[in-house]
């Protein structure tokens, strides 16, 4: 058990940001006054580890930069609380795949240079569970791309987190990548695969595995970064959805943001932007190359997980899973006991699903 809770964590995320970075972010952003205090020792100790990001730099220079990707990435897809972090966990077992951690999420630029310290003193520090739902946390445990990249630019969703009264901007721009510049654009391209290198670095994979919700409304953009990479896509029933990442949001937010979002907008914004990333995700799909898309239903996967990955390992033809059978067998047997959230649909919940996600309902034939 960490040292410190997350509703009372006294600075947020941001603290592993670059010294630019920060300032990108927060520039011209209204930071309300009850968390002024988290903002001024956020800012404090970022300005103070951002003196360290240029020995990092210099060794991806020297080692990482001129150095090609092995494989293009397999890419998790699916809104949160889809299912997309038990997936991430399964494949992450075979270990010619390389990913982010959660350490890396927070100190993206202390990777190359210093990790020794200060992961042990995160890891002291931080819970041992995530909030919401009882997953384990810990330093080197698998973690989405998303949190990693928005404390290395400016351009990327979770933005969000630290300002949520912007969360459809932030949406839009960086979500979807409809109003993005060309500019902005080339910053992103760069800066993920500069993540890339040091991730496959870091865990000693050959091929980097994505679990990154906000990519789902990236795909375009992904195939054309990557042209062979996978894509595995998780549906979930929506109903759950719903319950789930209201309750993952409202939790999450709370020690993270610099502004105050009421929980009625916060509700409005999910029911939003869900709606948002469901249709660029079926506008974009198509780009995809033959045999490199599988789309799956979570309650498959999570009643029949060894068989659903070997199916998968197959369909999309990434090799390994003979090699990596007992490590997944062992991951997955170890969750046998694991005891999930349950959710109870009130008739208002059921209300919302059905006037602003039923095409979902519909598509995927959920019903209550």
């Amino acid at each position: 058990m960490g040292l410190l809770e997350f509703n009372k964590l006294p600075i947020n995320t941001l603290v592993g940001a670059d010294w630019k970075t920060f300032n990108q972010i927060t520039a011209g952003r209204t930071i309300d006054a009850p968390y002024k205090g988290k903002y001024r020792l956020t800012k404090a100790v970022c300005r103070l580890l951002s003196t360290l990001v240029s020995l990092q730099d210099r060794k991806y220079e020297k080692l990482l930069a001129d150095k090609p990707l092995e494989h293009d990435p397999v890419f998790i897809l699916g809104h949160w609380r889809s299912g997309t972090t038990f997936v991430h966990n399964v494949f992450s077992c075979d270990k010619h795949f390389g990913y982010n951690t959660t350490y890396q999420t927070v100190f993206p630029h202390l990777m190359m240079w210093g990790q020794p310290f200060f992961k042990k003193n995160m890891s002291w520090l931080m819970p041992d569970k995530r909030p919401t739902d009882n997953m384990e946390l810990a330093v080197d445990l698998p973690q989405e791309e998303e949190f990693a990249l928005a404390n290395m630019m400016p351009y990327t969703y979770y933005n969000f987190w630290f300002l949520p009264k912007h969360m459809q901007e932030y949406a839009d721009k960086y979500l979807l990548f409809d109003d993005i510049t060309d500019e902005e654009l080339k910053v992103f391209e760069e800066v993920f695969v500069k993540l890339i290198k040091i991730s496959l670095w870091n865990t000693h994979g050959t091929q980097f595995l994505s679990k990154n919700p906000p990519h789902t409304g990236r795909v375009k953009e992904l195939v054309k970064m990557f042209p062979n990479a996978k894509f595995i896509y998780l549906m979930r029933n929506p109903y759950t959805v719903f319950e789930s990442t209201r309750s993952f949001f409202t939790n999450t937010i709370q020690p993270l943001k610099l502004q105050d979002i009421s929980n009625e907008e916060l509700e409005k914004n999910i029911l939003s932007i869900y709606a948002k990333l469901y249709h660029k995700y079926e506008a974009d799909k198509g780009c995809i190359p033959a045999g490199n898309l599988i789309e799956v239903k979570f309650e498959d996967f999570e009643a029949d997980a060894m068989g659903m990955t070997e199916h998968i390992y197959q369909a999309l033809s990434i090799p390994g899973f003979t090699e990596a059978r007992a490590d997944i067998e062992k991951y997955v047997g170890g969750k046998k006991g694991y005891k999930k959230n349950k959710y109870k649909y009130d008739d208002r919940t059921v209300h919302l699903v059905q006037e602003n996600w039923g095409f979902a309902l519909e598509q995927w034939e959920y019903e209550l």
